[in-house]
């Protein structure tokens, strides 16, 4: 019943709720402090700030890789400060995730990295023989699925750790630095994906550096700075520091 209490203070069209959250480590100053944010299904989102602004803390906070020191956090119906270890993995199926690393499996083709992402979740043969091709033509790469990592380029690997994030159809995307180790060119490429994915009905949150793509996008602009939300504004762009 008090589950059910808790998850009923959440409006139905948020898929992201922060409530005075703050993350503290055990030796210094707290990274996030009373952080306060909404966010509706559908969304796209850029979180922006300095390094060290609490950027990375917030990504793994929603990812419940790490636990909030204080305050309210739900994310798809899920309050994260109670959820039980072993609903955990469940609650990770509605989420992809793409890092600026890629983080593929260096000995598997494109095809067996897409795929591993549908038998982590237990999908039959015939299921994983149906989405990863599929996948795989929306991320523009039909003619790669035999190609191992080291003989694509930057761009090529970041579309299929997006294919990976994709296929399993996550209801909320976290990117978090997706253009990092890429070139203009193919850092547009990516973003565009993301906000076709996005126009799709998929919640898109990302985190970035890059300014250019950020105040040209215009899509809603979160700016932390020491662990604080310094600003949240629709069809925003790069806050500029002192």
């Amino acid at each position: 019943m008090a589950m059910k209490k808790k998850k009923s203070t959440v409006p139905g069209d948020e898929i992201i709720t922060l409530t005075n959250v703050c993350k503290a480590y055990s030796a210094g100053a707290p990274t996030l402090k009373n952080v306060n944010l909404h966010i509706k299904k559908g969304e796209f989102v850029f979180i922006v700030g300095d390094s060290g602004s609490g950027k990375s803390t917030l990504i793994k906070l929603l990812l419940r890789e790490l636990t909030i020191t204080s305050g309210y956090i739900n994310v798809m119906g899920y309050d994260l400060s109670r959820i039980r270890h072993r609903k955990i993995p469940k609650f990770r199926r509605n989420l992809g995730v793409v890092f600026q690393d890629f983080r593929l499996l260096k000995d598997r083709n494109v095809y067996e990295n897409v795929a591993f992402a549908q038998r982590i979740i237990q999908k039959s043969t015939k299921e994983i023989k149906r989405n990863v091709p599929s996948i795989l033509a929306v991320v523009g790469l039909a003619g790669k699925y035999k190609a191992k990592p080291k003989q694509l380029s930057g761009g090529e690997q970041q579309r299929v750790a997006l294919a990976r994030a994709l296929v399993n159809k996550p209801t909320i995307l976290l990117a978090d630095e997706p253009t990092g180790n890429l070139d203009p060119k193919n850092s547009w490429e990516i973003m565009k994906l993301l906000e076709q994915i996005n126009e799709n009905g998929t919640t898109v949150i990302v985190v970035t550096h890059n300014r250019e793509i950020v105040n040209a996008m215009q899509k809603r602009v979160v700016a932390l700075k020491k662990g604080v939300i310094i600003s949240d504004e629709e069809k925003g762009g790069y806050i500029d520091e002192d």
